[in-house]
């Protein structure tokens, strides 16, 4: 059967060769084997060094946490009907085409939270969701508008996710800030409204912020507004750039006076901005999954993170929507890491930058960032 091991006349010059090329071809393999082992040791070694760094998380919409298992649950438990027969068939569901298919679905999903425990619920699945992945910091955006549009009170929905943010600072250490958010595709009224609704709670928001459908709805649509949230001690920040103009980023710095910019990825259509958000460190929290979701670029290859990040500008990474979008905070910094072939350096410019760009104080940031250098030279 093996005649080239035959060990008979007339065959050792055959043996020879074919034990040469057997060894040739043992030796080669052994060299793919290791090759391969090493690629994927540096590839572990990334994901280990995204899983362990410390890490704050700047775009995050509560509502947009709502997984399919806990949004069954809520609904049954509150007894609202769905059109959706099983989880799987709402996962399905999950497929978009732009930025207004998602809201709408979005939308749906906010309809079955009624009670202060539904709020608590949603804002404690997320925190005990990103505790096992190293976040120590988030500031998270809520929609009141699309709950008080609906008859639940303002109250109920703020006393449930601030419940829920105190108890991740005593139970998982996690820090947070709250950002209310005015939805752009409802009218300066109802804004000037809901901001009249969140004076009384000035203590545990931070910030306003502006969401919703982009196209159509400019900044400059809620100037008046921003100027007397700012007067009341709000900070501000804004969604420009995602789908919308280059323009709605400058009318969000020029008209707004935000403290940074919610996407921005329109910002590469224009120098000037690129050079103005460089000079001043405005910071953009980029939502690299979201983006691919929407269709806002075709592959994460195409991502504008790294060449933002190499044009000097302040750039964090988020999850935006990661229960509709395929992935909470490791998850983007993981698959945008190995689409851009990012380095453990670049890695560790971006969480100090999620820091950096936070609300927090400025004995805090120093502190995280130093946790954070710490973290990169041990590792």
């Amino acid at each position: 059967m093996c005649r080239w091991f035959d060990s008979g006349p007339g065959h050792s010059l055959k043996n020879l060769d074919y034990r040469k090329y057997i060894y040739g071809c043992m030796s080669y393999l052994k060299f793919l084997i290791h090759s391969s082992k090493i690629t994927h040791m540096n590839h572990t070694s990334i994901e280990n060094f995204i899983e362990g760094i410390p890490k704050a998380e700047l775009h995050l919409h509560i509502e947009g946490t709502f997984e399919p298992e806990l949004m069954f649950e809520i609904a049954n438990r509150n007894n609202i009907p769905i059109n959706y027969k099983s989880v799987d068939e709402l996962k399905k569901a999950y497929n978009f085409n732009n930025l207004q298919e998602f809201l709408d679905i979005y939308y749906t999903g906010a309809n079955v939270l009624l009670y202060v425990q539904d709020f608590y619920d949603l804002t404690w699945a997320y925190l005990t969701k990103v505790h096992e992945q190293n976040l120590v910091h988030t500031e998270i955006f809520f929609d009141p508008q699309t709950h008080t549009d609906r008859g639940i009170s303002f109250d109920t929905v703020i006393q449930g996710i601030h419940s829920a943010l105190e108890d991740g600072k005593e139970k998982l250490g996690i820090s947070s800030q709250l950002i209310m958010c005015f939805l752009r595709h409802l009218d300066e009224v109802s804004a000037f409204k809901t901001l009249g609704l969140a004076l009384p709670y000035k203590k545990w928001i931070a910030a306003v912020g502006l969401d919703s459908s982009e196209n159509g709805n400019p900044p400059s649509k809620f100037e008046r507004v921003f100027a007397k949230a700012r007067e009341e001690g709000f900070l501000t920040v804004a969604h420009a750039g995602e789908e919308g103009p280059a323009e709605y980023i400058w009318e969000a710095i020029n008209l707004l006076n935000v403290s940074r910019i919610d996407h921005g990825n329109r910002s590469l259509d224009d120098d000037r901005l690129m050079k103005h958000l460089a000079e001043h460190q405005l910071p953009l929290t980029l939502c690299p999954l979201s983006n691919l979701e929407l269709k806002v670029v075709n592959s994460l290859t195409d991502h504008p993170l790294l060449e933002m990040m190499e044009a000097g500008l302040m750039v964090t990474l988020n999850s935006d929507d990661p229960a509709y979008f395929c992935g909470y905070i490791n998850e983007n910094y993981t698959r945008v890491a190995k689409a851009l072939d990012l380095s453990k350096k670049q890695i560790t410019e971006l969480a100090k930058n999620s820091f950096k760009a936070s609300l927090l104080s400025q004995v805090e940031k120093d502190q995280m960032i130093q946790k954070i250098e710490n973290y990169y030279h041990n590792n």
